[in-house]
Formats: structure tokens, sequence, C-alpha cells
């Protein structure tokens, strides 16, 4: 991985960062620039989907769906207010998992489209 992408990616975690080290790994500068902005731009913060989930206590349940591109779920939380809140409290336990899978997705996502790595 090119040096100048670290300060980009330092705010991973562990094991966001190795996932994204291996896609990094054998490419080109410019496929790294195009694979960091396009990442970058798709990926969440732990700390929004900390912040969704608390806003389900407050009435606005499965907003951390929404932004995880899980649709279903998200409108099933909001009708059933997390699922009488039980679900948002699981949830609010399981927030740095729930970010990790979709920023995993996002990366492979964001390589496949780009070319760069075969399903």
């Amino acid at each position: 991985m090119n040096s100048k992408w670290i300060p980009l990616f330092s705010n991973l975690d562990a094991e966001e960062s190795s996932s994204v080290k291996g896609i990094l790994d054998g490419l080109d500068e410019g496929q790294q620039e195009q694979f960091a902005a396009l990442y970058l731009n798709k990926r969440r913060e732990t700390s929004l989907i900390l912040i969704c989930i608390l806003a389900g206590f407050l009435g606005f349940a499965g907003v951390h769906r929404f932004i995880t591109n899980r649709i279903g779920l998200g409108l099933l939380y909001f009708f059933t207010g997390g699922f009488l809140l039980i679900g948002t409290i699981i949830d609010l336990f399981r927030y740095k998992k729930i970010a990790r899978k979709y920023n995993t997705k996002m990366a492979l996502e964001t390589a496949t489209l780009l070319g760069i790595w075969k399903n």
C-alpha cells in the first residue's frame, strides 16, 4: 500500500484496515487512488451508526438500517418501533459489527466496480 494513503485510512479499525490493505496491495497508484476516492465516500463511521441507533430511542427507529442499505429491515424497525425497542437495544451492542459488515461489503463492491477484484 502506498504510504500516502495511510492518513486517509487511519481511522479504520484493525479488521477493516486489514481487508482494505489486502485489496490495495498489488494495485498501481492510479487504481489505489480510484479505490480510495470511491470507498471513503461509501463507508460509514461506527459513530454515525451509533448515533442513528440512539435516534431509535427518540422515535426514529431503523435509520441505521437505512444508511447501511438494509431498507427492508429499516422499514420493519420503523413500523414496529425497533421491534418494540428490543431490536434497537440489541443493535446498540452490535453497532461495530453492523458498521464493519457494511464497510466490508462496500470495499468489495468498490473493488469489483473498478475491476480490481473478482467475486
